[in-house]
């Protein structure tokens, strides 16, 4: 087994990762465990989601990118700040901070539905941000038969894990302590996102050779 990508990216990424559970994750559950006693559950739950969204506004001002990437990030914050307005019960308060989950996956499979897929503009800002020939390259591609086909998967597969991952959260929430849910909601969303990441990227390489293997048979032929 190759170890060097793993452990380059743990090299790359793990301190921000650790960072990243640490105020997702740790933060909440000390803040909610020092203050349930003396200001009751919801108000303990509102108090711990302060990191998270803090962390949130904060990365979406220091990349000031905008694009459909920093559109969906701007829809979370936003989403997540509503969690604090309208009371109701803890569980409640839970679900709004996950709305963000359930509405961006229906517009992935919104996009879908109306031959608009959302990963298209996603992707294309990714080969914006790498460089200006990516970008042209991934442009002249646009009206492939094969790109479209998927790109349209992509988006379906997104949009169906994202509304899983709200589903299982939702269960958890009313199957679990508010202590509990702390600690396997991230987990569950960072599975979630992380397992969608790697089969995009399994996919997409899959479907690059395809692409590539159809067209060398095209040349062939002619």
């Amino acid at each position: 087994m190759n170890t060097t990508r793993p452990l380059d990216w743990i090299r790359r990424r793990g301190p921000s990762f650790a960072l990243d559970c640490a105020v997702n994750i740790a933060a909440p559950l000390a803040i909610y465990h020092q203050t349930q006693g003396h200001w009751g559950e919801l108000n303990a739950l509102l108090a711990s989601s302060i990191p998270p969204l803090l962390w949130g506004i904060g990365s979406f001002l220091r990349t000031r990118r905008i694009d459909a990437l920093s559109v969906l990030a701007v829809v979370g914050i936003g989403l997540s700040t509503l969690a604090f307005i309208g009371g109701g019960s803890a569980q409640m308060l839970q679900l709004r901070e996950k709305l963000v989950t359930l509405i961006i996956g229906l517009a992935f499979l919104g996009s879908a539905a109306i031959g608009k897929p959302l990963i298209y503009p996603l992707a294309r800002a990714t080969m914006a941000r790498q460089s200006q020939r990516a970008l042209a390259d991934f442009d002249a591609k646009g009206n492939d038969a094969l790109v479209r086909h998927t790109v349209m998967v992509m988006t379906l597969v997104w949009g169906i894990g994202l509304l899983l991952d709200f589903a299982l959260s939702a269960a958890m929430i009313y199957m679990l302590s508010i202590e509990q849910y702390l600690v396997v909601g991230p987990i569950i969303g960072y599975a979630m996102i992380g397992g969608l990441m790697l089969w995009t990227f399994l996919y997409r390489r899959y479907r690059t050779r395809y692409a590539d293997a159809i067209r060398a048979q095209a040349i062939a032929d002619d």
